[in-house]
């Protein structure tokens, strides 16, 4: 899913375009061109929906100059437009 990722306290159109490589309601791996510290607010904004909060739990450097971050949505359960797709398959 291809999403915004941005420190909590940058302005709406700041931040990467990149995308994620598992989601659940409530945390996201999510792949970075910059290193983030564990403890770091982030802002988690998907295309076609409202923006997420959540905390850096880890960052670990990949191969290809990327960065893995994992980030949790300790507050509330976030509303994935896939995840929501693919719970109304199951019905």
């Amino acid at each position: 899913m291809v999403v915004r990722l941005a420190p909590v306290l940058a302005a709406a159109a700041d931040g990467e375009k990149t995308f994620t490589d598992n989601i659940s309601r409530h945390g996201a791996r999510i792949f970075s061109k910059r290193a983030w510290q564990p403890g770091d607010v982030v802002r988690v904004t998907p295309l076609n929906t409202g923006p997420s909060w959540g905390r850096v739990v880890y960052c670990q450097k990949l191969s290809d100059d990327r960065f893995s971050v994992g980030v949790k949505f300790p507050d509330r359960p976030v509303p994935w437009p896939t995840l929501q797709k693919y719970g109304d398959l199951l019905g």
